[in-house]
């Protein structure tokens, strides 16, 4: 069976198995027998709102993104399904894969006209990684400059003020991944 066309059962079974529970460890956790969750997962009994309530809060799970197709993983993403973002003075910013509070990294497309760059960002959690696709680039970490060209890449755990700028005479075209998602 497709997972997009999973039941409430075959969606639990899948998210205790992702956080390797038993039934038994999500039966205690969600205060009911071991018997109830095998028959629910096996779609041999109907469950109250009360009992799903209290399965998806043991397997922290909010009842939003149970019910959001987000057992329908979306593999493909194609052109139009990229999200715009306005950015001070940057021509193009788009956010590659919609949805990004859900994920572990959020992959945007950055596009630099000559002598732009992007706002300088204050220092967050998580990592960034980028890859220049064209053009040259500058990464301005903590005060510090760092140039890159076509085919170069960056990684930088994101514990201080940081920026891109395009100094070249040419645009430049970069791979922007952020995580956590940060965009």
């Amino acid at each position: 069976m497709k997972t997009d066309e999973a039941s409430i059962g075959e969606r639990i079974k899948m998210l205790r198995q992702a956080k390797t529970l038993t039934q038994e460890e999500l039966a205690t956790r969600a205060g009911l027998t071991k018997g109830f969750i095998s028959q629910i997962e096996r779609n041999l009994t109907s469950l109250s709102v009360e009992s799903l309530i209290g399965i998806l809060d043991a397997l922290d799970e909010k009842p939003s993104r149970f019910f959001d197709g987000a057992f329908a993983e979306k593999i493909v993403f194609k052109l139009k399904d990229r999200v715009e973002l306005e950015k001070e003075d940057v021509k193009k910013f788009q956010i590659l894969v919609p949805a990004a509070q859900n994920r572990l990294m959020d992959p945007a497309f950055l596009e630099l006209d000559v002598n732009e760059k992007t706002p300088e960002e204050e220092p967050h959690e998580g990592e960034e990684f980028g890859f220049v696709l064209s053009g040259s680039i500058e990464i301005v970490l903590g005060g510090k400059a760092y140039k890159l060209k076509k085919g170069e890449c960056f990684y930088f755990e994101a514990t201080k003020k940081h920026f891109i700028a395009n100094r070249r005479n040419s645009k430049a075209f970069v791979l922007w991944v952020s995580s956590p998602p940060n965009f």
